[in-house]
């Protein structure tokens, strides 16, 4: 017997199937959730009443007299593009369930099915479509930050209109800003805000791929191709074709796989190592860095044609430095947050210690504050966080007179050593935060007496 929760919900769905014995079931299982429920018997019908009444989700059967599943998925489409789909059959197949999700639909449920499969792809669904309108709304009502993205300041609330905007285009999106201020979350919120939110996210980290794979992993291989492709495989665009394919650190990318990407944005098709046709290919891409990408391709470091293809929709994030009071926003969430990971009561702040936190530079950014603020959930013992729990290099970060006689090298030295401090020490961390390579950092900090003690 099922002791599921009721929802709290005022979410309405139309459910469509000429099968009244279904409709009962489907009612039944949906109302006992919360949810408002509308019945029709055939396409007609349903889209009569999509007319007169609002909408938050259709589940339509696929096969229905004279008008199918799919006519209405298309209505449901062009008439109200913010509203969910979810397709169900008694005569599933891989090209009936391609079709619904092409025209779509938010998930497809073959016959018969679990109540507990059921509520959970309307559940899904319904996430989805309370994702897009979101960011949708961000436009027209004042920049309702996206699913993930927290903060109120001026310069976050640009962007969630420029996330809103990029959503509703399909053009490729270029996202800037230093290492930790929350890329990957801002392509997060535009593919589920698009017309792709059905299809995959795709992220890729570039830097993190070896030079001699890049080409394979991104654009796939053949069998045979090079000696340990013991099987064909399809690759990342491959994996994200009908949604969004995210290449962070998109400036680390070779030369030779540059002209690759150009040639997928241009033609929308790839590839494959060892292959001696393209296939086409329909992925949004949206690329990131923490680099200039015009000090580049001044450079010669990045293609210039494919830096313009890149360079249609830009979003720049802010540092946490620049955005005031969001701070106060970001401890309270990251606070409760990890506090509820470890079932624990939420510490408190000292006064002293939010002093100190605003003040501090945070050269990592978001990800800093938060790998902080769960390394202190879980090593503090009292209800409260002092500044003495703080790194070194927050205790004193009170701003001070700086003096003008120190080397530029001298400047970066204190830098780099207050990113390590903030990050205990990790050198691999610091030097994801700085923006370099793990080797330059260790560069950078030799010196005769670190290399004796080395």
């Amino acid at each position: 017997m099922r002791n599921d929760p009721v929802v709290e919900s005022q979410d309405r769905i139309l459910v469509v199937d000429d099968s009244v014995s279904t409709l009962k079931v489907l009612e039944r299982n949906l109302v006992s959730q919360g949810y408002v429920v509308l019945t029709a018997t055939d396409v007609a019908r349903a889209i009569e009443l999509l007319e007169g009444t609002p909408v938050d989700l259709v589940v339509t059967d696929l096969r229905m007299p004279r008008v199918g599943g799919l006519d209405l998925i298309r209505h449901v489409r062009s008439n109200l593009p913010d509203a969910g789909v979810i397709m169900i059959t008694g005569f599933a197949s891989i090209g009936s369930a391609v079709a619904a999700i092409r025209e779509g639909a938010e998930d497809f449920l073959a016959k018969p099915f679990t109540d507990d499969e059921l509520l959970a792809s309307v559940a899904g669904a319904l996430q989805k479509v309370h994702t897009r309108r979101a960011v949708n709304a961000a436009a027209t009502e004042g920049a309702v930050p996206p699913q993930g993205l927290i903060g109120e300041s001026p310069t976050m609330r640009r962007v969630y209109n420029l996330i809103a905007r990029a959503a509703t285009a399909g053009a490729t999106v270029l996202i800037t800003g230093e290492s930790g201020t929350g890329k990957e979350l801002v392509a997060r919120a535009i593919h589920y805000g698009s017309t792709r939110t059905s299809a995959s996210f795709v992220p890729v980290n570039c830097a993190g791929i070896p030079e001699g794979l890049v080409e394979s992993e991104l654009f796939g291989h053949v069998k045979g191709a090079f000696t340990s492709a013991t099987a064909s495989r399809s690759g990342l665009f491959g994996a994200a074709d009908g949604g969004t394919i995210f290449l962070d650190e998109i400036g680390e990318l070779g030369p030779a796989t540059q002209a690759k990407l150009l040639r997928v944005l241009q033609e929308q098709e790839v590839q494959m190592v060892g292959s001696d046709r393209p296939r086409k290919v329909d992925v949004r891409v949206v690329a990131a860095t923490n680099k200039d990408l015009v000090a580049l391709v001044a450079r010669g470091a990045f293609r210039e044609d494919l830096f313009y293809r890149l360079y249609v929709l830009t979003i720049e994030l802010p540092p946490l430095r620049e955005r005031g009071d969001d701070i106060l926003l970001l401890m309270r969430h990251f606070l409760a947050r990890f506090s509820a990971q470890i079932g624990r009561p939420v510490p408190r702040l000292t006064d002293r210690a939010i002093e100190a936190l605003r003040a501090y530079p945070w050269p990592g950014n978001v990800r800093e504050l938060q790998n902080l603020l769960q390394r202190l959930t879980i090593l503090t013992d009292g209800d409260e966080i002092d500044v003495t729990a703080l790194p070194a290099a927050m205790r004193f970060a009170v701003p001070r007179e700086r003096g003008l006689q120190r080397t530029l090298a001298d400047v970066e030295r204190e830098h780099i050593e207050a990113v390590l401090a903030s990050v205990g020490g990790n050198k691999t961390r610091a030097a994801e935060i700085l923006g370099i390579h793990r080797k330059s950092l260790r560069e950078k900090l030799r010196t005769p007496d670190r290399d004796s003690s080395e």
